[in-house]
């Protein structure tokens, strides 16, 4: 049952639709607009990204697998489609998910090398300027890690497994004939798209698909991701020729693509993979690229910490 995505709990309770996805936010920032008000923080996106450098360089020291780092993320996405963030301490979330998510990904670490590592990679201050006393946004109490472990877990209803579009890629990569570069660079699409919403709205094969289609369509001449800035793909995405070639994906017997493309479409129209899915996860993708360039991890670390000092979040 676990191996089978089609009955898994991550389709049938962890799948919105759009609408839906906004209207749970929209409920929330309902539920306590004076916090809104209160503690502007940045674009979702934005946070996404903060969040994953910082779940990275977490990893990082720990030498944690991937797909790991990824399960934490969908783990915090969820966890915050039922709790406002500015009434939690984000860096306890994020240790947390890392924490639990590993021990799910089968490459387990102890609690106390996480809370001790998240210290290091956070550590508090004292900011009178703010909250007259010391901060600490990670505490020495491992008990307080363990008490949030229990809430995430209570959030999702102990529906745990996370199913992945990496699986789906490797499975795919014989039959598509990928090169070792193309699978490189769809394996950092799908490393992307965890920054984005998609990870709610839509099947891991769906992205599985798309950052295989973008692989192939779209060459830049470097594969680094996650840089200080967008990454390469960014202005491949945005030049415009590729996404004329997506937006032709659907109509049969289009001519224009050269063969290696061709096949890809060929194969796509057998599979009968919702191709209109496949071009809104891409336009998502081009969304954040352009979101991206706003970032500034100083202006998110600040507006995070303003949030936890300020309500007492540390404690």
């Amino acid at each position: 049952m676990a191996a089978n995505y089609w009955v898994s709990t991550q389709r049938r309770h962890w799948l919105f639709s759009r609408e839906g996805l906004v209207d749970v936010r929209e409920k929330l920032r309902e539920k306590d607009k004076l916090s809104h008000t209160q503690f502007p923080l940045p674009d979702q996106r934005l946070l996404n990204i903060y969040f994953n450098q910082q779940l990275t360089k977490l990893g990082k020291r720990m030498s944690t697998r991937q797909q790991a780092l990824a399960t934490a993320q969908v783990y915090i996405k969820r966890f915050y489609t039922k709790n406002e963030i500015r009434h939690t301490n984000p860096y306890l979330v994020l240790s947390t998910a890392f924490y639990l998510a590993c021990k799910m990904e089968e490459c387990p670490q102890h609690i106390r090398f996480v809370v001790g590592e998240a210290r290091g990679l956070w550590p508090g201050k004292s900011d009178v300027r703010i909250t007259k006393r010391p901060v600490d946004f990670i505490t020495s109490d491992v008990a307080k890690l363990g008490e949030c472990e229990f809430a995430l877990i209570s959030e999702m209803n102990s529906q745990l497994i996370v199913h992945h579009p990496y699986r789906t890629l490797s499975e795919l990569q014989p039959e598509l004939s990928l090169t070792s570069d193309e699978v490189a660079l769809a394996w950092s699409v799908i490393n992307d798209h965890y920054l984005t919403d998609l990870p709610l709205l839509y099947p891991p094969h769906v992205i599985a698909v798309m950052a295989i289609i973008i692989a192939v369509v779209f060459k830049p001449s470097q594969t680094s991701f996650h840089g200080s800035g967008p990454p390469p793909l960014a202005g491949a995405m945005r030049d415009g020729a590729g996404m004329n070639i997506l937006a032709a994906l659907g109509e049969k017997g289009a001519s224009g693509p050269p063969p290696r493309i061709q096949k890809l479409v060929g194969w796509i129209a057998e599979s009968e993979v919702d191709i209109k899915a496949v071009i809104e996860c891409t336009q998502e993708l081009v969304s954040l690229y352009e979101v991206w360039e706003q970032y500034s991890e100083k202006t998110c670390k600040e507006l995070i910490g303003r949030v936890v000092k300020s309500k007492n979040l540390d404690k």
